[in-house]
């Protein structure tokens, strides 16, 4: 008796202290809504670990320069700049002064925004580094402040100048050619609020590429695997959880966004996507395709089909990608 009253006694604390947490987390949440933003901007994961930043060769990429950029006092982000394949022989050994001039060379350039998590040195995003540069573009891209090895407590609107700093940079170095923004994932929402800026201004960039997008956070969040089955569990989820996100600040409101950009708009999602569900991807280019800002514009949808296995960021993979780009 002693003993199972014991067991029994164990058990019960056990299932109690359960409980608090349970109830504790939420409130916890709901009260530090910096909780929540960084559950969104995951900048603290940063994979692969034990890379040095400074060093892009060591990922591959033997035509990539590392920059150190400036958007605001007190901010310092880190660029890689990977040229097109065909400068690869020219690059070898050369500074960032060269890599610079590279810039005004007769080839495209992609401006990419990578998601959440990670750096700018993870491995798809590597990967898809190679498949642009051997395509023939130029690709510059950065870690946002407070990812990596860059300077600065992350926010939406910081991450937006951040970009929007990177992209004044190129197009005073580019020339006449062509740049393009490529967003993945939360950098999607980083690019629609980039684009709309530009357009505002009447400096569109000469195209827009979202990779695996959402329609807006809170939307995507409500949609995630996990939210989806704590929203069984939880009374009152989406107060607990969601709108501490947009006390945060944090909006990423791409469907917004898309009525107010004036240039060619590329969606690419595959079905299987696990993290940012495809309807999303579809429901985005549906409230764009009937946007009135883009009625001058090409606006075109791409889904990969489930068999293909390319999830949530394996699209560079794909063989018709050169095609679909051209």
């Amino acid at each position: 008796l002693y003993r199972r009253y014991g067991l029994w006694f164990r058990l019960r604390k056990l299932i109690i202290w359960l409980l608090g947490v349970y109830i504790a987390i939420p409130f916890l949440v709901k009260l530090c809504p910096a909780i929540q933003a960084k559950l969104v901007f995951l900048n603290f994961v940063r994979v692969p670990y034990f890379i040095d930043l400074k060093r892009p060769q060591d990922q591959g990429l033997n035509h990539t320069c590392n920059y150190y950029l400036q958007p605001e006092e007190d901010v310092t982000v880190g660029v890689w700049h990977t040229v097109p394949a065909a400068l690869w022989k020219n690059a070898q050994g050369k500074d960032q002064l060269w890599f610079e001039d590279a810039l005004g060379s007769s080839h495209p350039v992609i401006l990419y925004l990578h998601g959440n998590a990670g750096t700018r040195g993870g491995d798809h995003r590597v990967e898809l580094y190679k498949v642009l540069s051997s395509l023939g573009y130029h690709v510059v891209t950065f870690d946002y402040r407070g990812w990596g090895d860059s300077i600065g407590s992350p926010s939406e609107r910081g991450m937006t100048y951040d970009a929007l700093h990177v992209f004044d940079w190129i197009k005073a170095r580019s020339g006449d050619n062509s740049v393009y923004i490529w967003g993945h994932s939360l950098g999607t929402g980083v690019a629609t609020n980039l684009v709309r800026r530009l357009c505002e201004r009447e400096t569109p960039p000469d195209a827009l590429i979202l990779e695996s997008p959402f329609t807006n956070i809170r939307e995507e969040a409500r949609s995630h695997p996990f939210s989806v089955a704590s929203t069984q569990y939880f009374p009152g989820f989406d107060w607990f959880f969601l709108d501490p996100i947009t006390t945060s600040g944090i909006k990423f409101a791409n469907d917004e966004n898309v009525k107010y950009i004036s240039c060619s708009l590329l969606i690419l999602h595959a079905e299987d996507d696990p993290v940012v569900p495809f309807h999303l991807g579809k429901k985005l280019y549906n409230i764009a395709a009937t946007s009135r800002s883009f009625r001058d514009y090409k606006v075109q949808f791409v889904p990969f089909h489930t068999d293909l296995g390319y999830r949530h960021k394996y699209i560079y993979r794909s063989p018709e990608l050169p095609r679909i780009l051209r």
